[in-house]
């Protein structure tokens, strides 16, 4: 795909991150996304915005501090730099800023691979993905996974889910998602005790191959902005331009 500015590269972007990890309650409001999954994923229990027109930021955050009220929960507001005048206002208003996060982006090499015999791929996660995944995350509460598990069951755009064996063991685990020719990364882990062992390298490789076989040109994803050992991971597989950094915003 051929993007006119950097500002349509970035909100696509935007656009194929969100339906790659859907949610499976989710209501329009004035220009933003009101997604309310349950569970502790931020994400998909925030306000996002969309492209284009959006109604007075005061209004919207009155609007939504009541529906998510209503709820149970607090408001949290997803802010990428792609919507800076919502700033003040959350400034104005006591909410203070964690969870920054940056959005990077890379071509995908024209070169092509054969899937290695040590990684599976299925087009659905699997007893034995999901499994892999509950254990390369570490402990995760009853409603955290079936928050998850709901959010996959909602995916349908072209996804791949991909785990890596070694010794018969499930050793790193992700999928990808295909959007308008953007292949977007989920849920890359490792096992604790298999990390810096080159198997998300493995994984993310595979999946990149698999997506340009498929028609897409470029990759994303997003990561914390502090984690060094990641951003490394990413930047070695050609993820060097970060498109734009988002941060989560909540009043105490």
């Amino acid at each position: 795909m051929i993007w006119q500015s950097d500002e349509d590269r970035a909100w696509a972007v935007e656009e194929a991150c969100r339906n790659a990890r859907p949610s499976p309650l989710e209501i329009g409001l004035g220009g933003w996304i009101l997604r309310a999954s349950g569970g502790p994923t931020r994400r998909t229990n925030s306000l996002n915005p969309l492209r284009g027109w959006r109604d007075d930021p005061a209004r919207i955050i009155a609007e939504a501090e009541s529906l998510y009220r209503s709820l149970g929960r607090p408001l949290i507001v997803r802010v990428p730099d792609l919507v800076p005048e919502m700033g003040a206002v959350l400034d104005g208003l006591g909410y203070r800023s964690e969870g920054e996060a940056c959005t990077l982006f890379a071509a995908l090499p024209p070169e092509d691979r054969a899937v290695p015999d040590d990684v599976i791929l299925t087009d659905a996660p699997d007893a034995a993905w999901l499994e892999a995944h509950a254990a390369c995350e570490g402990v995760m509460s009853e409603a955290a996974l079936r928050a998850y598990r709901d959010s996959l069951a909602c995916l349908i755009l072209p996804r791949m889910f991909a785990r890596r064996i070694e010794a018969d063991r499930t050793v790193a685990v992700a999928y990808g998602v295909l959007h308008r020719g953007i292949l977007v990364f989920e849920s890359v882990a490792t096992h604790p005790a298999h990390r810096r062992a080159g198997h998300a390298r493995s994984l993310i490789a595979t999946l990149m191959a698999w997506a340009r076989r498929e028609g897409a040109t470029g990759a994303c994803l997003q990561v914390i902005a502090g984690n060094a050992p990641a951003r490394a991971l990413y930047g070695g597989l050609g993820f060097s331009r970060n498109l734009y950094d988002y941060r989560y915003r909540r009043r105490d």
